[in-house]
């Protein structure tokens, strides 16, 4: 059948290699996994010909029917998945079946649990579904050749999984892929037809390319299946999308997201819509139920599956989906595009415009329809994409409104990290009088809880949102104001509570401030160049002083965040606000100018306010020794 030339044997990748073993040794409960991924391999090698094929229709090679076919040979105890797709060069099966050849590898890894069922998850999920063959297999054979190439330009890719495999030229008149399993002893049992029609039922039965068998019949004196000569197609071989809801069934659309997610969990949620007017297209998008472990990595190829008149045009279609629901998988089926429609054309198009607008929409009418409905869901999708959507409080000008609704944060109300609290609920108990909603941001949620600032509204009962997440600098950046009442933060600018402050709380705060003017200057004078000014506070009840920024000026958790990451954040000094009835501050009022340490004590009340917000002491050593000194009088 094959005239092998001159074979080479090559070593696996180091992580194709752990790879291996866990499939060998960790994933048999799982078995049926490889069949689905292989079948979904095959089916996108039959996409990437059809679009290939529309520039340049001589791929087809007087065979223009796609499709898959499933060989059984009980003799040799093989199975073999068979495509007429794109196929592979020499180079490429090297590239593609020797190595993992994408970023996140060693996440990919660390994400791994030891429990089967999640870790079967992965597997398709990071693109490396093809080794799931070793799963039931102690040896695989992948003959291919690819489209428009001569004949005699096949590749023959042979591994045991055991550390190396080789690759010849051959001979293989057939365009597309085979990939043979050598089944193992123990899985003799997938020998059988009928068994493989009800795992590729139950998988791939949404695949729209014909995947088709042997026909068998029951033969009555051998008292088995038989062949009859025949072949049938064992799956609908139909776009699932392009079916009316009503003939779609839950276990459909479930098993149709895993093969599009390439996720082995079942989705959270999905939407099936055909949209009619200007633009004719029909979405069918999900959101999951778990975030992928890639999820921030850029490069990582997910989203939207796209479509023209059912025929495939390319995969992570970014332009039909806003970066912030990146989370979002599923497939687009637009109707009045050009098949040789590029990325770039896609980028330009007012039509493509319109239907990105329909999509997020449509999802977010479904994160509306989770977070009133059903909590418990809702709570599942903020845990794992919350962020996310965050980000769209600034990337989506448009849909902000409806953004922000949707959006939960930990307050000052629980002691729970957890982001369970609408900006709806916020509002509706605010105090009497309160015209603010009124937040923190730190880096962590202890730091956030334990903010200095929050002390005269613990003392006052008001609720304060606690942000930690690094995208909720963006968000307070962004999103001024919610059901008409601003959003202030509660370390910057002069603090103003007021119909929340009585008269007489006005009129104490205004005689400390008097009564604390010397103070006040003599702590400018010992700073110097430290701070913008130092001035009487109210925020404070417990503590001795704290750092503000001014109103306009960038926070100083938001300053921190992009010197970490290696941009130039300007030089911002803050004001020092001090608490005059503390007794650190009566103590200093009697220190003298001369001989009182009254430097030292300026010094260290200022490196204990940064110290409290977040903040690093510059001169560690220094500070110490100041502490020396004032402990020993």
């Amino acid at each position: 059948m094959t005239n092998q030339t001159q074979t080479e044997t090559k070593a696996f990748q180091a992580e194709v290699k752990q790879l291996l073993q866990l499939m060998i040794h960790s994933l048999y409960s799982n078995k049926e996994i490889f069949l689905r991924e292989l079948v979904s391999n095959a089916s996108d090698a039959c996409d990437k010909l059809r679009y290939e094929a529309l520039a340049n229709p001589s791929l087809f090679e007087n065979d223009p029917e796609l499709g898959l076919r499933i060989l059984l040979d009980a003799e040799a105890k093989t199975i073999t998945i068979a495509d007429n797709g794109i196929g592979m060069t020499k180079e490429e099966a090297i590239a593609h079946l020797g190595t993992i050849a994408k970023s996140g590898t060693k996440e990919f890894f660390s994400a791994l649990t030891g429990d089967a069922q999640k870790d079967a998850n992965l597997i398709g999920q990071f693109g490396v579904g093809f080794y799931s063959s070793f799963i039931v297999a102690d040896k695989v054979t992948v003959r291919s050749r690819k489209a428009g190439a001569p004949a005699n330009e096949g590749v023959e890719w042979v591994s045991a999984g055991e550390g190396e495999y080789t690759v010849a030229d051959i001979d293989h008149p057939g365009r597309g892929t085979e990939v043979t399993l050598h089944l193992r002893a123990e899985q003799e049992d997938l020998l059988n037809g009928w068994k493989l029609r009800e795992i590729l039922r139950k998988y791939s039965d949404h695949i729209a390319l014909p995947i088709r068998m042997a026909q068998e019949k029951w033969d009555e004196d051998a008292k088995a299946m038989k062949p009859t000569g025949e072949e049938e197609t064992v799956n609908q071989a139909s776009a699932l999308w392009a079916r009316p809801k009503s003939d779609v069934t839950e276990e459909e659309y479930k098993a149709f997201y895993q093969h599009v997610a390439h996720d082995y969990q079942e989705p959270l949620t999905w939407v099936h819509a055909k949209v009619e007017g200007r633009q004719e297209y029909t979405q069918l998008l999900y959101v999951p139920s778990q975030a992928p472990f890639d999820l921030w990595d850029r490069n990582a190829r997910h989203g939207i599956k796209l479509y023209v008149k059912r025929v495939f045009i390319m995969d992570d279609a970014e332009q039909l989906m806003p970066t912030y629901m990146r989370f979002v998988r599923g497939v687009v089926d637009v109707a009045d595009l050009p098949l040789n429609v590029s990325r770039e054309i896609l980028q330009e198009s007012k039509d493509i415009e319109q239907i990105r607008s329909g999509c997020t929409k449509r999802v977010l009418g479904l994160l509306e329809e989770l977070a009133e409905n059903n909590v418990e869901k809702y709570t599942t999708f903020w845990n794992q994409f919350g962020q996310l959507l965050k980000e769209g409080v600034g990337e989506d000008q448009a849909n902000q409104a409806r953004i922000a609704k949707l959006l939960r944060f930990a307050t000052t109300n629980t002691d729970s990290p957890e982001q369970n609290v609408s900006l709806t609920e916020y509002v509706s108990r605010m105090k009497p009088g309160q015209d603010k909603i009124y937040y923190v941001t730190a880096e962590t949620f202890q730091g956030a809880k334990n903010s200095p600032h929050l002390e005269i509204f613990r003392k006052k009962g008001i609720e304060v949102l606690l942000l930690s997440d690094r995208v909720d600098e963006w968000v307070v950046s962004h999103l001024r104001d919610f059901d008409g009442k601003s959003l202030q933060s509660v370390a910057k600018g002069g603090l103003d509570l007021g119909e929340l402050e009585d008269a007489s709380e006005k009129q104490a705060r205004a005689e400390a401030e008097s009564s604390a003017k010397d103070l006040v200057e003599r702590l400018q004078k010992a700073l110097g160049e430290k701070l913008k000014e130092v001035r009487v506070t109210h925020r404070l009840t417990d503590s001795p002083a704290c750092l503000v920024a001014d109103e306009h000026d960038p926070g100083a958790n938001l300053q921190r965040m992009l010197k970490m990451m290696g941009q130039n954040a300007p030089e911002i000094k803050p004001i020092l606000e001090i608490n005059p009835q503390h007794p650190m501050l009566k103590k200093m009022e009697l220190l003298p100018n001369e001989g009182g340490h009254f430097d030292d004590y300026a010094s260290v009340l200022f490196d204990e306010a940064l110290l409290a917000e977040g903040g690093q002491i510059e001169d560690p050593a220094g500070f110490v020794r100041k502490i020396n000194r004032l402990m020993l009088g």
